[in-house]
Formats: structure tokens, C-alpha cells, sequence
């Protein structure tokens, strides 16, 4: 089992930057594909981006491609979102997702341990 906490959410203006941090407990991180999600207010779930364990593939919302990153540092047990140009529409309570599934990155359901979320504004 895995708990995950976000931090590195706030307020920034429009075409600003933030960087999500999500740390992982255990010792077992490296076995695990970790996603990010976002959730704007009343909506479902979405995908935003998703790396596999050694961090050797990298998966991204078409929305996002271009201006987020994802990375890892299995050392630290910490999943990293990188985001620029952030815009408005952007502002969602954000979720980083671990899976040991190796398919369906995209999916919700396919994540077993989900952390509490960040939360992002972005003012225009």
C-alpha cells in the first residue's frame, strides 16, 4: 500500500508557472506508475499526465502537451507536475494516482491509492 500527499498548489496569475510535488510513502515507489489528474469544481476527474515507473515513458492530455511536464525521482518517493502557461480554466483541485496496472494510464479506474489534492488557481 501507498499514501500519497500533493503539495505546490496556490494562486498564480495567467501564464504563470507552478510545480506540483506529490510524495509517496513506503518503499516501495519505484514499483508503481503515477498519474496526475484535475478536477475542476462540479466536474469529473481528468486526465492530465502519467509516468511509468522508471520514469522511461511519459503520457499527456493533448490539453497540456507543450506546457507540463512530468518527472520522478524514485530516490526521493516524489512525483513532480510542472506546469506553465498556466490558464484560467486551469484552476482544479489537482490529484496525484498510483497504479502497478501497465496499460490505461489515462483511466481513472485504473489507479488504486489517490492523494487528498492540491488546489490550483489561476487568476486571469
Amino acid at each position: 500500500q501507498v499514501q500519497l500527499v500533493e503539495s505546490g498548489g496556490g494562486l498564480v496569475q495567467a501564464g504563470g508557472s507552478l510545480r506540483l510535488s506529490c510524495e509517496a510513502s513506503g518503499r516501495t515507489f519505484s514499483s508503481y506508475n503515477m498519474g496526475w489528474f484535475r478536477q475542476p469544481p462540479g466536474k469529473n476527474r481528468e486526465f492530465v499526465a502519467a509516468i511509468t515507473k522508471n520514469g522511461g515513458s511519459t503520457y499527456y492530455a493533448d490539453s497540456v502537451k507543450g506546457r507540463f511536464t512530468i518527472s520522478r525521482d524514485n530516490a526521493k518517493n516524489t512525483v513532480y507536475l510542472q506546469m506553465n502557461s498556466l490558464e484560467p480554466e486551469e484552476t482544479d483541485v489537482y490529484f496525484c494516482a498510483a497504479t502497478q496496472r501497465k496499460y490505461g494510464f489515462r483511466e481513472i479506474q485504473k489507479y488504486d491509492y489517490w492523494g487528498q489534492g492540491t488546489q490550483v488557481t489561476v487568476s486571469s
